[in-house]
C-alpha cells in the first residue's frame, strides 16, 4: 500500500462541452438552463459586490444560509419574485426583470 500514489485524471472541462454540444439533444438541454444560471451569475456578482457573505444576506433577509445557498445554486425550485426583490434588496440592488424578443432566424 506504500506505494500507491495520487495521480489525477485529465479533464478538461471546455473541450469536453465542445464534444459534447454536437450532441443536438444535449445542446438543446444545456441551452435551456442558460437562463437559469444566468440568473446565478448576477445573484454571486450582486453579492460579490455587496461584501457580504451568505450569512449576512440571510439575517438581513430573514432566512436561513442554506436557502441563500440553494437560490444561488440554480437548484430545482424557482424563486419567486419576491424572495429575488428581498435578496435584491439586502445587496443593494434593484431587481429588474426583462422579456427580450426571440431574434427570428432567418429562412435560408
Amino acid at each position: 500500500m506504500d506505494n500507491l500514489a495520487y495521480k489525477p485524471v485529465p479533464y478538461n472541462h471546455e473541450e469536453y462541452l465542445r464534444e459534447a454540444l454536437k450532441d443536438e439533444e444535449f445542446r438543446r438541454e444545456y441551452e435551456a438552463l442558460e437562463p437559469t444560471y444566468a440568473l446565478v451569475r448576477e445573484l454571486l456578482l450582486a453579492r460579490q459586490h455587496s461584501g457580504m457573505t451568505q450569512e449576512a444576506v440571510a439575517r438581513k433577509i430573514g432566512t436561513t444560509k442554506s436557502a441563500i445557498s440553494r437560490l444561488e445554486s440554480g437548484g430545482k425550485h424557482a424563486p419567486s419574485i419576491s424572495t429575488l426583490r428581498k435578496y435584491a434588496e439586502a445587496v443593494g440592488c434593484e431587481l429588474e426583470i426583462k422579456l427580450i424578443q426571440k431574434k427570428q432566424r432567418e429562412i435560408t
